[in-house]
């Protein structure tokens, strides 16, 4: 059997980022702060409204998974993208980071490889509007068995839940993961993505033992303003519950263990994979033996680093970041 450290499931997304003001979000209808599904001819129009245009491989899960390969752990990454440029582009730039990228670009098959256009304002804020093109296709068949039976981490990404096949796929990962002892988590992605998946996220936060969430998730999950009540209620139900809140505390739970990392604010020049890199140093804490604190404290250090430049995944040597801190 393939043993990796940690295996994400998710969608291959290609970043397209640009800078804007908010009159130009205003302008083309863009809600700001929020990643919007769009579709092809919206796709069209938005990359055509871009200027002076970045391109990187990007996605969640991948994004995370990305993270921890750069932190040293054998990572691998289950996606769908197409076998055309960008999906050729994607699979190579995650082999080129060590991360082993599981499916071999489709030859044919429905729609090509997902891209997102990020729009970044001054304040750093990013506005996400995702074509998902091949990567929606994703289902049980494209994850085998030896990869997800032998993770001991494996990473879910909560917008999979838009389509049938993308939630067994899934369901069957989470299976094979556990089975072979290892621990599944999931990121809850996305405040709309919850509301539209809401009891089926309602089960996995039963089930799995690891989620992630920040505070509109939380809050929109259990339906309530009252973000403590929200996290009370995920704790009695759910093994690790992890809260990030956009620059003051994260909080953590795993049973009776509750713990407040302090986040030290940056101005950001690009959020973008902030939460992506918080869950790679907070997994890497988890599968290293770190206490809770720690493992937060390695998240909170992770995202400062990608919120210092564009683009969402480290630049600079963040193990080495962890040791200037004293926590390795």
């Amino acid at each position: 059997m393939t043993k990796y450290q940690a295996v994400g499931v998710g969608n291959a997304i290609v970043d397209v980022i640009s800078q804007c003001d908010d009159s130009f979000l205003s302008r083309m209808g863009i809600d700001k702060g929020v990643m919007q599904l769009i579709d092809e001819e919206r796709g069209e129009f938005l990359y055509g409204a871009m200027e002076n245009r970045t391109q990187m491989p990007g996605g969640s899960v991948a994004n995370t998974i990305a993270g921890l390969g750069a932190l040293g752990l054998s990572t691998a990454f289950i996606g769908r993208v197409r076998d055309d440029e960008l999906g050729r582009y994607y699979a190579s730039s995650l082999t080129s980071v060590g991360t082993t990228f599981v499916n071999e670009p489709v030859d044919g098959g429905e729609g090509p490889t997902s891209r997102s256009m990020i729009f970044v304002s001054p304040d750093g804020e990013r506005s996400m509007n995702t074509y998902l093109g091949i990567s929606t296709d994703l289902g049980p068949d494209d994850v085998p068995d030896d990869v997800a039976g032998g993770a001991k981490l494996l990473f879910l990404e909560g917008y999979l839940y838009d389509k049938p096949q993308g939630k067994e796929a899934f369901l069957a990962a989470a299976r094979a993961c556990r089975a072979g002892g290892g621990r599944a988590a999931i990121t809850l992605s996305d405040p709309f993505c919850v509301d539209r998946h809401r009891d089926d996220f309602r089960q996995l936060v039963r089930e799995l033992d690891i989620v992630f969430g920040n505070e509109h998730e939380w809050k929109a999950l259990y339906q309530t303003e009252d973000l403590g009540a929200a996290l009370e209620q995920a704790a009695a139900e759910s093994g690790l519950i992890v809260c990030t809140r956009s620059g003051h505390d994260v909080v953590v739970v795993e049973g009776d263990e509750s713990v407040s990392v302090p986040v030290t604010e940056v101005v950001p020049v690009d959020a973008t994979g902030a939460g992506d890199q918080f869950a790679a140093g907070f997994l890497y804490g988890v599968a290293t033996g770190q206490t809770l604190e720690v493992s937060g404290r390695m998240g909170c250090i992770a995202a400062a680093e990608v919120i210092g430049h564009y683009g969402a995944r480290p630049e600079a040597d963040v193990k080495a970041m962890f040791r200037e801190a004293g926590l390795i």
